[in-house]
């Protein structure tokens, strides 16, 4: 295969790569010049990216384009250690967190890429071509209505926490490892303090993955959990799952998740040209396609659809926390400490 997606392992940071099958012949340059390899770290969803790897495929033929997924923090410290070595092994990054790309491109490790339909953008980008967001993921609630009211359950991420009604019945994904999460505590400790995550840990709220969560929700083993609405909406057009969002009343977490390519002192196939085009077909009106018909909202002020089954972004925009990226960026590892402090080790 051309293109190949590869699972990437906590327990493998810095181990070098496998691809099944032979060694694939080198695709020859199309006539704009784009061939050679691109390497693309992401934290997308590994069946989404297989969908993506296929479309990319055919837009374009000449590139060896491979991905390499994980979760954010997994990510974060696989760079870290490739730093540490002096060479990095992506060309591209697609991540959860914004705030790492403003921590990336202090370190000088990015490529700044300039495009052309930066006006049509709805969201924050670098006006130095540094990154840019590609998908937007919101972190809402959910429930179960064959199993509980919506009526009897909070519908706050305040009351998620608070509400001793489901304590030992909620579960959130773990800021240690996900960027959405990690996200998603800052905003919550910026609009409650720290004393939430000491709340959430009295809560004994469940730290696991979005799929396990909602098993549980199908279970009733939960009764509300904290989760990106991608994983929602995927579940109801893919299963026909009854499972609803619940968009908070103290408002939605927005995560305009960043594509940025590596400079050619840290790349390891430095191809700028293909990370150029392949920025630019993300951002596209066709690019934006794939992410929404992948569960994500598009960025795009002028894209006319949300994904299945979800409010329309404008909508979602009008109530939502704010996430503060460059105080999550220096308060990182603060935040995970005390989280890990008042919840992960209870």
């Amino acid at each position: 295969m051309k293109k190949s997606l590869v699972l990437l392992c906590v327990v493998a940071l810095v181990g070098s790569l496998a691809f099944a099958g032979g060694a694939a012949e080198k695709p020859k340059a199309s006539e704009d010049g784009l061939g050679g390899k691109i390497l693309i770290y992401t934290s997308m969803y590994d069946d989404v990216i297989e969908a993506i790897d296929r479309t990319l495929e055919d837009v374009f033929p000449t590139v060896d384009i491979e991905f390499f997924y994980g979760g954010t923090g997994t990510l974060q410290a696989k760079i870290a250690a490739e730093i540490a070595a002096g060479k990095l092994g992506c060309d591209m990054l697609m991540v959860a967190d914004p705030s790492y790309a403003l921590e990336l491109k202090s370190m000088g490790v990015l490529q700044p890429i300039m495009i052309a339909n930066t006006a049509d953008l709805a969201f924050d980008y670098d006006k130095e071509g540094y990154w840019y967001p590609v998908r937007i993921s919101n972190m809402i609630l959910a429930y179960n209505p064959g199993k509980f009211k919506k009526s009897e359950i909070p519908n706050s991420f305040y009351d998620f926490a608070y509400d001793k009604s489901v304590a030992g019945l909620v579960s959130m994904s773990n800021p240690l490892t996900s960027g959405t999460a990690l996200d998603t505590i800052s905003a919550l400790k910026d609009k409650y303090g720290y004393d939430y995550y000491t709340a959430l840990g009295a809560q004994k709220v469940k730290i696991e993955s979005g799929s396990v969560a909602l098993t549980k929700l199908e279970t009733g083993e939960c009764k509300v959990v904290m989760v990106l609405e991608e994983s929602v909406l995927q579940k109801r057009e893919i299963d026909n799952s009854k499972i609803e969002v619940i968009y908070p009343t103290d408002g939605t977490i927005v995560v305009p998740s960043p594509i940025m390519s590596i400079n050619d002192e840290w790349s390891p196939n430095k191809n700028s040209k293909a990370a150029k085009a392949i920025t630019e077909w993300f951002l596209s009106q066709e690019g934006q396609k794939n992410i929404v018909k992948a569960w994500m909202h598009s960025v795009s002020a002028s894209y006319p659809d949300a994904p299945y089954d979800a409010l329309p972004t404008k909508q979602i925009l009008s109530n939502t926390l704010p996430v503060d990226w460059e105080n999550t960026v220096a308060l990182r590892e603060e935040m995970r400490t005390k989280f890990q402090e008042a919840v992960a080790k209870k």
